[in-house]
């Protein structure tokens, strides 16, 4: 549990190194944010061009994005006990240091069956780098300076995804698929050393148990969703095969469920529930998040498959919503706390899901400006739901509860992007199979952002259920 050195100082409390050290965090743990978010798009674009150097097929290859996704929902939920029982700053540094030691080593593997076990190795890293990382900043980060920290904290998590595309077409191109993962060196490095000078270490008071059923359980519940969700994306298992790991994961989930309810420190602290702001902001803010994943990938099915474009011009117009979301840094704290987190939650739900759904209306002959229009629309509101909405969840929980928080979040965040990505393609199969055809067409992404549309719209029902004070802890007095 946190222990008082961990609590966020107040304002006229803090030297002028402390009030430094709050303004750089949210940076710091956004190049973590944003080399794993990066890292887990960029490899796509580059595997047919690895299958040719490891000489096996683009098929086989797809293991490493499978391998990645799996470390990564198995060792989310223990991240939070790792910040309690070694120190946040600890787990965080480790956590950096391994991500980037296992990049090196995912760039000089010769075989297929080294770069498994070097992303194996990445994933487990990443699992704890991002949610550690927000424990810092949630404990360190007074609250009412939380809503701007978030927001720079969220642009790294929709840069990511549309960046990854363009960069790895380009590097794939220009130069060899080793620099996809050799371009996290740097970024690793430079957070290393600003952790090093700016977070200071903490030392908890309590030293938990681990809950290991909880862990195996949640462990085996998440790594069967998540493939789950993955191969329906993929289309690489047997309809009885993913039957049969979904319901898997819902047998170890409900087991879970029980579970924790028996012993005091459970893995994932589903108690966490009974705080409405908490609540509402994951079950409303995934059902935002099923369009992080899906919308990029049914952009390049678009653009590439329907439209004929190349990995790299998709990627570059895809890029475009980058420019929205960097422009929301500067106006969305202002407009939350203009108009509070309930409007802006209902009314920039119907807007993101309006966003999403124009999408549907492109067509060969579009004109470019505006596709890129709605794109860059799209990506300003999309980030603007994401700091409200990543702020809010822990508007109402005390520095104790940060860290199960932040897992518990995460965990939720992983299940909500695979899903939205299975939920993409199972609108693409169902649309095929009406038409009786073998191959996507164009109205067949017009349906699946139809729907994803009307999903991010409907979230505006959970943010409903807010009252016009939730939040208020959140503004500057």
């Amino acid at each position: 549990m946190a222990s008082e050195q961990t609590e966020a100082a107040k304002p006229a409390t803090m030297s002028p190194q402390e009030r430094r050290a709050i303004r750089i965090i949210p940076y710091i743990v956004g190049c973590a944010l944003f080399m794993q978010m990066l890292d887990s798009t960029v490899v796509a674009t580059a595997l047919p061009t690895m299958a040719l150097s490891l000489d096996t097929s683009v098929i086989r290859m797809n293991t490493i994005i499978t391998s990645y996704l799996l470390a990564v929902a198995v060792f989310v939920p223990i991240s939070g006990w790792a910040a309690d029982r070694f120190g946040a700053r600890k787990v965080f540094l480790a956590a950096i240091l391994l991500f980037t030691a296992s990049s090196v080593a995912c760039a000089l593997s010769q075989t297929l069956s080294q770069l498994i076990i070097s992303r194996v190795i990445q994933g487990m890293a990443g699992a704890m780098m991002v949610p550690v990382g927000r424990i810092i900043l949630l404990r360190r980060v007074p609250k009412d300076e939380l809503l701007s920290a978030m927001a720079v904290l969220t642009l790294p998590a929709l840069l990511g995804p549309i960046i990854g595309p363009p960069v790895g077409g380009f590097l794939v191109t220009y130069a060899s698929w080793h620099w996809i993962f050799l371009i996290n060196i740097p970024v690793g490095i430079l957070g290393i050393a600003l952790v090093l000078r700016y977070i200071r270490e903490d030392y908890p008071t309590e030293r938990p148990p681990l809950d290991w059923l909880g862990f195996i359980l949640s462990a085996i519940c998440l790594a069967t969703l998540v493939t789950s969700f993955e191969n329906v994306g993929h289309g690489t298992l047997g309809w009885d095969t993913l039957g049969w790991l979904t319901l898997a994961g819902l047998v170890a989930g409900t087991w879970y469920v029980w579970h924790s309810r028996q012993v005091a420190y459970p893995i994932i602290d589903l108690s966490l529930l009974r705080t409405k702001t908490f609540a509402i902001s994951v079950l409303g803010g995934n059902l935002c998040r099923f369009s992080l994943g899906a919308a990029p990938f049914l952009l390049a099915i678009m653009l590439q498959t329907n439209f004929g474009m190349s990995a790299l011009s998709a990627g570059l117009i895809t890029f475009t919503g980058a420019i929205g979301a960097l422009g929301m840094k500067l106006v969305a704290p202002p407009i939350i706390r203009r108009y509070g987190f309930r409007k802006v939650l209902i009314v920039n739900a119907w807007l993101t899901g309006l966003f999403i759904a124009l999408c549907a209306m492109f067509q060969a002959t579009t004109p470019m400006w505006l596709m890129i229009a709605v794109l860059t629309a799209g990506g300003f509101f999309r980030s603007l739901q994401f700091t409200a909405v990543n702020t809010l969840t822990y508007a109402d929980l005390d520095s104790e509860a940060m860290s199960q928080a932040s897992s518990f979040a995460a965990m939720a965040q992983q299940l909500a992007i695979s899903l939205g990505v299975a939920c993409a393609a199972v609108t693409l199969n169902v649309s095929m199979a009406l038409r009786g055809a073998s191959s996507v067409e164009t109205q067949d992404t017009i349906w699946a952002f139809l729907i994803l549309g009307a999903i991010t719209a409907i979230s505006s029902l959970s943010f409903a259920r807010l009252s016009a004070s939730d939040g208020e802890s959140l503004q500057k007095k």
